[in-house]
């Protein structure tokens, strides 16, 4: 009988299936879907807990798009709500598809960093407004967490402002930081975007919105204050206003996901900067960069859409103990990645 109950055990674990009654929710892993928005952004966070969080909506119009993606995406996950829907910041391609998806799902709490630096009666940050009143609001700055049941999700930036203090695992003086060369200033929403660090047991992962170059730089400089990550979401679609390489080489990543669109990201310049940092073993991209040229994309198996024909996710499944598999859902093709010894906060 006991052979009989561990081999049904076993079968439980290799096909995901769901945790039976009296399972502990940490034995479930973080799950992350890069849902493809074309070129803005809409990644679905589903904590071990069943509480879901979801970063940004994408665009607005096309008869619903990234409205539907992002519900599929949630079917996929096994959740039909929204606890919490994170707005880094007020443009169009990050805030559009608000109206059109809280037609479609229950969003418990909304998280953003407050009213915006740019035009206030634009039309998108007013429909933002008027969704809001339907559930509750949270105005977050640097070092509050959002509370997210089962995950650390620590905000390290908003408002234009960054975290007053080190993170567990950062403070490190940068030696990144002597070759830095400051960009012209930025008014827009972009430099204001809410950006997060995501943690689950020794798992992290960093996802900074539209955050432009000199903010970051005061996450960077003249210490890291962040530390090492393992999962690093390109900041800005990979734009080159944005990822400067002492923030990103001082993250040390393992893995990358530029979240571009065909023709949106994806520039040369950034893509380098990533793909050169110390320590990366792979860069996943949701898009092939059509302008940018063979010698600045990554292999084909771990592009999730080679044109914009298909909509393809890239999913993460992350471990409390820093594991972690990136899956392309177009493929199928998955890889895993060990723990890496030493992470902060373990």
């Amino acid at each position: 009988m006991r052979n009989v109950l561990t081999l049904t055990f076993a079968l439980f674990c290799v096909l995901d299936v769901p945790p039976l009654h009296g399972q502990t929710p940490s034995a479930r892993p973080l799950d992350i879907y890069i849902v493809d928005v074309e070129g803005g952004q809409a990644t679905l966070v589903v904590s071990p807990s069943g509480e879901s969080m979801l970063v940004d909506t994408g665009w607005p119009g096309f008869e619903g798009r990234d409205a539907a993606r992002i519900e599929a995406a949630m079917k996929q996950a096994g959740v039909s709500r929204i606890d919490y829907l994170v707005v880094t910041h007020y443009h169009t391609d990050h805030a559009g598809g608000l109206p059109a998806l809280a037609a479609r799902v229950p969003i418990g709490t909304f998280v953003d960093h407050g009213p915006t630096f740019e035009n206030p009666t634009n039309p998108i940050y007013t429909a933002y407004l008027e969704a809001r009143k339907s559930g509750k609001h949270l105005q977050v700055k640097p070092g509050d967490r959002i509370p997210v049941a089962g995950l650390e999700v620590t905000v390290v930036s908003s408002a234009g402002e960054v975290l007053p203090k080190e993170l567990p695992g950062g403070g490190h003086l940068n030696p990144g930081c002597e070759t830095h060369k400051p960009q012209p200033p930025d008014t827009s929403e972009n430099a204001r975007s809410v950006g997060m660090v995501i943690r689950h047991g020794s798992f992290r992962m960093v996802n900074l919105g539209d955050l432009t170059w000199n903010t970051e730089h005061g996450l960077a400089c003249p210490s890291n204050k962040i530390g090492p990550i393992d999962l690093y979401l390109t900041t800005h679609h990979g734009s080159d206003t944005s990822g400067p390489p002492a923030l990103v080489h001082g993250f040390k990543p393992r893995v990358a996901i530029m979240n571009n669109g065909a023709k949106k990201g994806g520039s040369p310049a950034a893509w380098r900067v990533v793909r050169d940092s110390p320590g990366l073993e792979d860069f996943w991209q949701l898009h092939t960069a059509l302008d940018a040229g063979p010698d600045f994309n990554t292999q084909d198996q771990f592009i999730a859409n080679p044109d914009e024909s298909t909509s393809h996710a890239i999913k993460v499944s992350a471990a409390q103990d820093g594991s972690f598999t990136v899956t392309n859902t177009r493929n199928a093709f998955a890889k895993t990645y060990r723990p890496r010894g030493g992470v902060a906060g373990q």
